[in-house]
């Protein structure tokens, strides 16, 4: 498929899911406009467990977790809607291989607003993969944020220049060498508080990367802002 005909099929799509009614994406039931019925959102896993403030993986009363005291990352916190199981791990895959954008503003309602930060910013991807993909689903959850709060957005400045080989076949360690330079960012941001939008995070390596290149360039403080967390390893 030629990238005009791909961009041409996503603009079809976003615009059925915005005019017409559609159905839920899970259970197939009439959902008034929403992209998720509300027998099925209630059923979703929220991520209610308590959690520490830094990475958002369970402890016991919501204290910081021992991996976070041994070895901190350059983030400061982590705030996430859902755990990535089924049938959250559905919805995401919708958005990002099968282009329902509608999607995007539903993560984004489920996240929330962010709070006392001076700029967001979609975890970038690399040109060949957006290329290949046709849109960046992390720019599309950050956008309803930023015009819901005035904050700007950073479309440019933070860039992914390596391309890297999947996460999801690594081990935390693999993922945290493997991200290690594949960011470079030319923002300006001395003394500015910012918020990292994401879509999944599973052990944080290119959260912490890019919040590794952010405080670089003078930010104070990286928040991410996370659609949903992988659980625990066992």
């Amino acid at each position: 498929m030629s990238n005009t005909h791909r961009s041409l099929q996503q603009l079809l799509n976003h615009v059925l899911d915005v005019v017409m009614p559609q159905d839920c994406y899970l259970c197939g039931a009439r959902s008034d406009g929403q992209p998720v019925c509300p027998e099925c959102h209630a059923g979703l896993p929220f991520h209610r467990a308590a959690s520490c403030p830094v990475c958002a993986l369970p402890t016991t009363e919501g204290e910081v977790c021992g991996h976070c005291l041994r070895t901190p990352p350059a983030f400061d916190a982590t705030r996430v809607a859902f755990d990535y199981v089924f049938p959250l791990d559905v919805l995401v895959q919708a958005l990002k291989y099968r282009h329902k954008l509608a999607l995007a503003g539903y993560f984004a309602d489920a996240l929330g607003l962010p709070r006392e930060v001076d700029l967001i910013v979609p975890m970038p991807l690399h040109p060949m993969r957006l290329s290949e993909r046709g849109f960046n689903q992390a720019v599309e959850i950050a956008r309803p944020l930023a015009g819901a709060t005035g904050l700007p957005m950073a479309l440019a400045g933070l860039a992914r220049v390596r391309n890297t080989p999947a996460q999801a076949s690594l081990g935390r360690a693999e993922r945290a060498a493997n991200m290690r330079g594949a960011f470079e960012c030319s923002l300006r941001l001395d003394g500015k508080a910012v918020v990292v939008v994401d879509d999944v995070m599973t052990t944080g390596a290119s959260l912490d990367e890019v919040a590794r290149c952010l405080k670089a360039c003078g930010a104070v403080r990286v928040e991410n802002l996370v659609v949903a967390r992988t659980p625990a390893p066992l």
